[in-house]
């Protein structure tokens, strides 16, 4: 969805406060699509903080299905998001360094607000998606979910510090 800022670009010191209903519906991320189960109006403010600069503030809350990191079950994990932008208006000539600005998210002196929500999701993406705090994962030899109980597998991981000495006891077994 598009939003027309013409009008806070325009008059100095104007602040525009409004609820904006974006469309997206999956975020494509690492190779994988997340769909969107659920996601809240994105609250927006934009100010005008001098000749064609605008700041946009804001927050949205965003539920993601996603899978857990040990035990690959279905999560809907919430993404609580809050931003603080600048941009600047198309016709501005003065120049500025571009890390300062989004420009990425305007089109003219329309702010794309999927493109917005998209930015902050990837900058807020957790790095772990778990279930459950104490999630147990998975048994690495048979694949049972451990938090449903306990396997038959053999769990014992030698110290691989000690594989030298173990490779020497095998190699002559007169030691």
């Amino acid at each position: 969805m598009f939003v027309n800022l013409t009008d806070v670009f325009t008059s100095e010191g104007k602040t525009v406060t409004m609820q904006v209903e974006p469309g997206l519906t999956e975020v494509a991320m690492g190779g994988s699509v997340y769909p969107v189960r659920d996601m809240l109006p994105m609250e927006l403010n934009f100010t005008n903080t001098g000749k064609g600069k605008v700041r946009i503030t804001g927050h949205a809350d965003v539920t993601l299905g996603m899978s857990c990191d040990r035990c690959l079950k279905p999560v809907d994990k919430t993404l609580k998001l809050a931003f603080d932008r600048e941009v600047l208006a198309p016709d501005v000539t003065d120049a500025v360094p571009d890390e300062e600005y989004d420009q990425e998210i305007m089109d003219g002196y329309q702010l794309n607000t999927d493109d917005l929500l998209y930015i902050e999701i990837v900058i807020n993406w957790p790095m772990k998606v778990l279930c459950k705090p104490d999630c147990l994962g998975i048994c690495r030899q048979c694949g049972r979910d451990l938090n449903t109980g306990t396997c038959e597998c053999d769990t014992f991981v030698p110290d691989p510090r000690m594989a030298v000495i173990k490779d020497i006891f095998n190699g002559n077994k007169e030691v």
